[in-house]
């Protein structure tokens, strides 16, 4: 049960954003994505999802091959990918506990199991369940990110695709997340692909991390062995991580 890659490309007019990509995502792994701003991360994600399809290549989320599916279909495997997107996105119009809430089947599950799911979820993020009364624009952005994760848990994905996640944080807050990207993983057993430009981060709680440059894969390999890379561009992001 793991995420493919196969030799995918992507193109938008003239700009190769993937070019010959191919990797997996281990089952029960933290995955990084890392590179510049506009090196394909974040449509690496949307192709998982089916909000983009390769112009060639293939992607298989647990052996289904996601550029041959229905749009109906892409709705069962969006159910088992939770996507948590670089801002909140949260419906201010709405309560916090029915944002939690809105990823949940109301025709399928009673009152209070969702009750009892939006509480259990809001304390995986370390919020008091207390606050589902109020409404998103009544918390701070850090508390906003964390319940932005609680709607995505609801469902009880089995990956977690992050895009993102710390960008505009301040440190502790950043620190926050990357500890419950952390706890979730391991506590929940979920696969994780975070999508970032951080390496601080990644070195801090990533198995493997994966470099992308000019829409193609520069490395991948375990925290030490892309410590010991002396690529230039790696080299320069190891240095902003000190």
């Amino acid at each position: 049960m793991s995420i493919y890659f196969e030799n995918v490309s992507k193109a938008f007019g003239t700009k190769k954003v993937l070019d010959d990509v191919s990797f997996e995502v281990k089952t029960g792994e933290i995955l990084f994505i890392l590179g510049k701003s506009g090196m394909g991360k974040s449509v690496t994600l949307k192709n998982i999802v089916g909000l983009l399809k390769p112009d060639q290549g293939r992607i298989s989320v647990d052996g289904t091959f996601i550029e041959q599916m229905s749009e109906e279909s892409l709705y069962e495997i969006r159910k088992i990918c939770g996507m948590v997107f670089q801002h909140p996105a949260l419906l201010d119009s709405i309560s916090i506990f029915k944002n939690v809430a809105f990823g949940l089947d109301q025709k399928k599950t009673s009152k209070e199991a969702i009750q009892a799911r939006v509480e259990e979820c809001l304390t995986l993020v370390n919020l008091d369940p207390s606050i589902g009364k109020r409404r998103p624009s009544q918390i701070s952005y850090g508390m906003q990110k964390r319940v932005s994760l609680a709607r995505t848990l609801a469902p009880q994905p089995r990956y977690l695709l992050f895009d993102e996640p710390t960008t505009g944080l301040d440190p502790i807050t950043t620190n926050t997340i990357n500890e419950l990207i952390l706890e979730f993983s391991r506590k929940l057993k979920v696969t994780s692909l975070v999508v970032s430009h951080d390496m601080g981060c990644a070195l801090r709680i990533a198995d493997r991390i994966l470099v992308l440059d000019q829409g193609k894969v520069l490395a991948v390999g375990t925290v030490d062995e892309i410590k010991q890379s002396t690529h230039p561009l790696i080299q320069d992001f190891l240095k902003e991580a000190i």
